[in-house]
């Protein structure tokens, strides 16, 4: 009795929420995002445990996609330019974690990678009769040079060489727009099956803790990191800006999967 009490009660705010405009959804969303950070900010003792979080949940997708890969053999819903784009930034984000840090981000991206090149290898080769290519149709280019050319533009000034900045830069920008893709391609497919949207869902949750921790970054300096912007200084913010544009671009796919899950569809349908 309990539990279905509790099951229709979250089904009444979904439809309550469900009726809202986005100019409600919006704020909402804002709002318990940041009581989830202040949780997490007077929860959790060392907060550089967020990025190593972030990188498991992905690390935990990729195993997801690896399961529905192997037993399903279809790469129906996968977007091969979203893994493709995936791969470019950790394969830079490796390099420059071995000669700049060589630490447990090294081993998680290092794992991660090879895990992204086979599932790129297994949509193009073994069940590449399963991969939809029309759906498939956003462009490696409208991610990639835009993230280079900010990456230039603006990047950490630290004590590695130049090329490095510019790379972890590139890394941090590609990797905030790298499911575009992804959700590109949901768009145009409109269902989702679970393994695809547990694998989205993982995204999710990964860049949100990610965020997290820049946010909290802010809170506890006081936002002293933002007002180098007034000396020139872009990097902090525009970091900070590229975590919170991945995690709004998947907060109403997460929003929409908890949903479904709420109501117990297997099937997660995307709105028109």
């Amino acid at each position: 009795m309990g539990k279905r009490r509790g099951v229709s009660a979250v089904n009444v705010v979904f439809g309550w929420l469900r009726h809202q405009s986005k100019m409600v959804k919006i704020p909402l969303g804002i709002i318990l995002s940041l009581i989830l950070v202040v949780f997490l900010r007077f929860t959790v003792k060392n907060h550089n445990h967020f990025f190593v979080a972030s990188e498991l949940i992905h690390a935990a997708g990729i195993i997801i996609l690896i399961y529905k890969l192997t037993r399903q053999k279809t790469c129906s819903g996968l977007s091969l330019k979203s893994q493709e784009v995936t791969a470019v930034f950790l394969a830079v984000r490796l390099i420059c974690s071995i000669s700049m840090e060589g630490d447990i981000h090294t081993v998680l991206d290092f794992a991660t990678l090879v895990s992204t090149l086979w599932v790129i290898y297994m949509i193009r080769f073994k069940l590449k009769a399963s991969y939809v290519k029309t759906l498939d149709n956003c462009h490696h280019y409208y991610v990639l040079v835009p993230s280079a050319i900010l990456a230039f533009i603006i990047h950490p000034s630290t004590r590695y060489t130049y090329i490095n900045r510019v790379m972890w830069a590139f890394c941090v920008y590609l990797e905030s727009v790298s499911v575009l893709p992804q959700l590109r391609l949901m768009q145009n497919a409109q269902i989702i099956e679970p393994f695809t949207a547990h694998y989205v869902f993982a995204l999710g949750i990964a860049r949100f803790l990610a965020c997290a921790h820049w946010l909290i970054q802010v809170f506890e300096t006081r936002g002293r990191y933002l007002w180098l912007i007034g000396a020139g200084y872009f990097w902090f913010p525009m970091a900070l800006l590229a975590e919170a544009v991945q995690t709004f671009i998947l907060a109403d796919f997460c929003y929409y999967y908890v949903k479904s899950a709420m109501e117990g569809q297997l099937v997660l349908k995307m709105p028109v």
